[in-house]
C-alpha cells in the first residue's frame, strides 16, 4: 500500500514502529518537527514519544512550523517532554504550562527561525520529524498540507525521521514550491514577483543517508475551528470592505486591490468571507495559512491565486479540497514560512495585511500575544513580518468582550508587540480608524471616536484630556495607565465601579 509512495526503493529496509522510531529521540535533543496551524504535523512518532516519556523521563526542545494538531502539544506537555518550545503553538495545556513557568516558551516572528537555526543563534537540530506524501526516487520529500519550516529542518538536520501519510492523495504532489535560499552572506534573492511566482523545486531535497526511519501513518489533519460570522465580525468585515472602496475611489488601489494576507481566527476568516458579496474581483493572497474563505472566494471566482505555507481549514472543505485537487491545482501553491512571510518579497508586493489584535491603546500600539501584559496567548506568529512591512498594515479585534467587562482599547497596552509606527489602521465592531499621517494626539482622537464601546469612550476620552493637560509628544497620566487592566484583575471587570467615578 505504501510502495507508491516510496520510490526510493532502498528506503523500504528504514520502515519501522512510531515507538521505534521515537526512541531515537534522545534527553536534551532539539527536534525539529514538520507542522504549521494543525496541517502537515507528526501524527504518530511526537505522540509516541509523548507515550514513551510516561515511563522514560526525558527533555526536548521543539522547534515547528507553528502549531500542532491532534492535542499533540497538550500531550508533550502533560508528559514532561517538553523544556522549550518555539516559534507558535496554541494549546490551552501548552499555554497553562508557559505562563506557570514550567515550560521556556521562545516566541518570536516566524520568518526568523531559519534565520536563527542558519546563524547558530539556537542549538542545531539533532532530529527532524518530517510528514511527508512520498518520497521520491532521488530521497527527496514531497509534503502534505504544509512546509512551514520542514526544508530547513531537514537540510539542518543531523537525522531525519519520515512519515508517510497514506491519508494524504498523491495529488498534493506539485502544490509545493520549495526554494532555499542559503546562508549569510551568499544568499539567494527571491525572485517572487506575483503570488504565482514559483521559483524553486516541487520536492523538499534531503541526503537520504540522514533517513533514518519510516513510518507509515493513515492519519488526517485536525480539522479547524471556523466559527461562523456573528455580528461583531461582520460589522468589522463591512466597515473594513467600505475602507477598501472608499481606496479604490480615491485612485489608491485598483478593484483587485493588492495581495491580501490574513492572520487565523474567526475575525480575520470573518473579514475573508465578507470578499464574497462584495464588488472586487481578481483578488490574490500572499498569506501564511489559507483557511475556508480562501476556497470560498476561488469557488466564487472572486480570487484568482493564493500563496501560503499551510492549508488549514474546517472538516467540511479539509475534504471537499482533498477529493478535488485539480480545482485548485493551478490556483494554489505552499512554501517554505521564511519564503511566505519574507519581509522583502511582502514589502514589494505591496501585501495588505489584516491580522487580530488582543487589543490596542490610544495611540495605536497593538497587543496580539500577552493577556494583560504578562501572560501568553499564542504567538506573535507572523502577523510582525506582515505588519512592519506591509503597503497597509491593519488590525483587527471586537471593541469590548465578556459582556462588555474587557474594553480592547485602553489608555496603554499593556504589552506591544507591534508599535504604533507599523500600524496603518485599527478596526473594531464600533469603527476604522485611518491612522496615516496622523501624529500621536491625532490618533488618539480618531481612535477613541471610532473604535471604542461605548461603555468605555467617556473615560477614555477623560484620560486623554488629562493626559494633554500634563504635555508630551505621546501625553500618558502614568499612574493610571494600567488601571483598567489592573481593575480587571481585581474586580472581573474594566469598567468603574460608580463611586470611583471621582473627576
Amino acid at each position: 500500500m505504501y510502495q507508491d509512495r516510496i520510490l526510493r526503493r532502498e528506503l523500504i529496509d528504514k520502515i519501522v514502529t512510531a515507538d521505534q522510531a521515537a526512541a531515537l529521540i534522545k534527553d536534551q535533543m532539539v527536534v525539529g518537527s514538520s507542522g504549521f496551524t494543525k496541517a502537515g504535523d507528526s501524527k504518530a512518532v511526537l505522540p509516541a514519544l509523548a507515550s514513551r516519556a510516561q515511563a522514560e523521563p526525558l527533555h526536548i526542545t521543539l522547534l515547528t512550523g507553528a502549531s500542532l494538531g491532534h492535542n499533540t502539544d497538550a500531550a508533550l506537555t502533560t508528559s514532561h517532554v517538553l523544556s522549550r518550545r518555539m516559534p507558535f503553538q496554541v494549546d490551552p495545556v501548552l499555554r497553562k504550562s508557559i505562563n506557570a513557568g514550567e515550560v521556556m516558551f521562545i516566541d518570536h516572528h516566524l520568518y526568523e527561525t531559519v534565520e536563527q537555526l542558519q546563524n547558530k543563534h539556537l542549538p542545531p537540530v539533532d532530529i527532524a520529524v518530517i510528514e511527508v506524501t512520498k518520497i521520491e526516487e532521488d530521497g527527496s520529500l514531497v509534503p502534505t498540507t504544509s512546509v512551514g519550516n520542514s526544508a530547513h529542518f531537514a537540510a539542518l538536520a543531523q537525522q531525519v525521521i519520515v512519515e508517510v501519510n497514506l491519508s494524504m492523495p498523491l495529488g498534493l504532489s506539485g502544490l509545493h514550491d520549495i526554494f532555499l535560499t542559503g546562508g549569510y552572506p551568499e544568499r539567494s534573492i527571491i525572485p517572487i514577483t506575483s503570488p504565482s511566482s514559483r521559483i524553486g523545486r516541487t520536492s523538499i531535497p534531503v541526503d537520504p543517508e540522514k533517513i533514518v526511519a519510516i513510518v507509515i501513518t493513515n492519519i488526517p489533519d485536525s480539522p479547524a475551528t471556523v466559527v461562523p460570522p456573528d455580528v461583531k465580525t461582520t460589522a468589522i468585515a463591512e466597515y473594513l470592505l467600505d475602507f477598501f472602496k472608499n481606496e479604490v475611489k480615491q485612485g489608491r488601489l485598483k478593484k483587485s486591490l493588492l495581495p491580501l494576507q490574513a492572520g487565523i481566527g474567526k475575525v480575520a476568516n470573518a473579514v475573508m468571507s465578507g470578499f464574497l458579496k462584495s464588488d472586487y474581483e481578481n483578488l490574490t493572497m500572499y498569506s501564511e495559512v489559507l483557511q475556508d474563505s480562501t476556497f470560498e472566494l476561488i469557488d466564487a471566482g472572486k480570487m484568482t491565486y493564493a500563496s501560503a505555507s499551510s492549508i488549514t481549514v474546517s472538516e467540511e472543505w479539509y475534504h471537499r479540497i482533498m477529493n478535488n485537487l485539480n480545482l485548485y491545482r493551478d490556483k494554489v501553491v505552499l512554501r517554505p514560512q521564511n519564503i511566505s512571510n519574507a519581509p522583502e518579497v511582502i514589502r514589494r508586493m505591496g501585501v495588505i495585511g489584516i491580522n487580530t489584535a488582543i487589543e490596542f491603546d490610544i495611540y495605536g500600539n497593538v497587543n496580539s500575544t500577552h493577556l494583560s501584559g504578562t501572560h501568553m496567548m499564542n504567538g506573535i506568529g507572523g502577523s510582525g513580518d506582515f505588519a512592519r512591512n506591509a503597503f497597509l498594515s491593519i488590525f483587527v479585534t471586537q471593541a469590548a468582550s465578556k459582556e462588555n467587562a474587557i474594553s480592547h482599547v485602553v489608555p496603554m497596552a499593556s504589552h506591544v508587540d507591534h508599535t504604533e509606527h507599523d500600524v496603518d489602521i485599527l478596526v473594531t465592531d464600533q469603527g476604522l480608524a485611518d491612522l496615516r499621517g496622523l501624529a500621536p494626539r491625532e490618533r488618539a482622537k480618531v481612535i477613541i471616536a471610532n473604535c471604542v464601546h461605548p461603555d468605555y469612550r467617556d473615560e477614555l476620552q477623560s484620560y486623554y484630556e488629562r493626559a494633554c493637560q500634563r504635555g508630551g509628544h505621546t501625553p500618558h497620566v502614568l499612574e493610571e495607565a494600567f488601571s483598567w487592566h489592573s481593575r480587571l484583575a481585581a474586580t472581573g471587570s474594566m469598567k468603574k465601579s460608580v463611586t470611583e467615578w471621582s473627576y
